[in-house]
């Protein structure tokens, strides 16, 4: 099997950090579960809030089930620090659920990359408020 490569790759520099985050913020607004699986290593390890799972097949599920509720969402994340081959963020995100209310969602993510750039462990703590569309930050 070809070893998959996910550029760039540790160790980061405070620009190569910054890239890793856009290409990560690019990948979600895309809302594709299966493109944005790809950045993943194959045996990835999420804690979403209170769910954690593991591998591919599972983010793409989570992922599905996420946009299917969170509709029209939109996200932007900002690098908080990093090291060799780790790199915590801060991020919002708005989404508006079937009945119309929208929401603004904050957070943390701490992340770990492989030699390869693939994120080999994702932690997320996230919360959530709801929100007026003429509050709206993200169009």
């Amino acid at each position: 099997m070809e070893q998959q490569t996910r550029p760039p790759a540790p160790p980061f520099t405070e620009e190569t950090a910054r890239q890793k985050v856009k290409a990560a913020q690019d990948g979600w607004n895309s809302r594709d579960p299966e493109k944005v699986s790809l950045a993943y290593t194959p045996d990835s390890k999420w804690r979403n809030r209170d769910e954690f799972f593991e591998g591919r097949e599972a983010i793409v599920e989570f992922l599905t089930r996420k946009w299917a509720r969170e509709l029209d969402y939109r996200l932007e994340k900002n690098l908080w620090c990093f090291t060799e081959n780790r790199i915590a963020v801060r991020f919002e995100y708005e989404s508006r659920d079937a009945e119309g209310q929208w929401w603004r969602s904050h957070g943390n993510e701490l992340w770990e990359f492989d030699e390869n750039g693939l994120m080999k462990r994702r932690d997320a703590s996230i919360n959530d408020y709801k929100i007026e569309e003429s509050e709206r930050r993200f169009r």
